[in-house]
């Protein structure tokens, strides 16, 4: 049987898409944004708004973070999907409100080795994003840990603090995210 595709044809790539738009129906799940319950001791709220390159908020944008529990300890046994209501996962996925505006119920981070800053690792799912962008999100109060963070002290100190959070006075954190333009995040780069 002869191949009937012409040796002279030429296959050209099929175009990039970007990662939205998402469906409610498809992604969403029963409390995906509480990696513990509400109210749960030492629980926080990490919250932020999403802006685009304009200086305006993204209605339709989706986070994931993943993390340490507050002793340092990255959660490896499978079923993060399980939400029980109080059970710590180390994971969660939030969109982003019609305001741009996300929250996570966490708990604070704790060093995964002795003398490390505490971080939340994100990945941002936009509309007109070719690939979701990976980024970090520090606490802000151990000054000694934050300098000698390689990642943070390889950075000019106007990039530096687009990742560090600010602390609520009710103990949570604020951190925006901003995809371009003046304040832009630092995004991370994974060859």
């Amino acid at each position: 049987m002869r191949n009937n595709v012409s040796t002279t044809t030429k296959l050209v790539p099929t175009p990039g898409q970007t990662v939205g738009p998402f469906y409610g129906y498809a992604l969403p799940f029963v409390k995906d944004n509480e990696l513990l319950a509400p109210g749960s001791p030492g629980s926080i709220r990490l919250q932020g708004t999403v802006y685009d390159g304009a200086g305006a908020t993204i209605p339709d944008a989706i986070l994931e973070i993943w993390q340490p529990d507050a002793a340092g300890t990255i959660v490896q046994q499978t079923g993060s999907l399980v939400r029980d209501g109080y059970t710590f996962t180390g994971w969660g996925r939030a969109s982003v409100g019609h305001s741009g505006v996300y929250t996570f119920t966490t708990v604070n981070p704790g060093p995964t080795e002795s003398g490390a800053a505490p971080f939340i690792s994100v990945a941002v799912f936009a509309r007109g994003l070719m690939n979701r962008l990976f980024t970090r999100v520090y606490l802000p109060e151990n000054e000694e840990a934050l300098a000698k963070d390689p990642l943070l002290s390889s950075l000019d100190p106007d990039r530096r603090k687009t990742l560090i959070a600010r602390r609520d006075p009710d103990g949570g954190l604020t951190w925006d995210i901003h995809l371009q333009g003046d304040g832009e995040t630092v995004f991370l780069d994974f060859q």
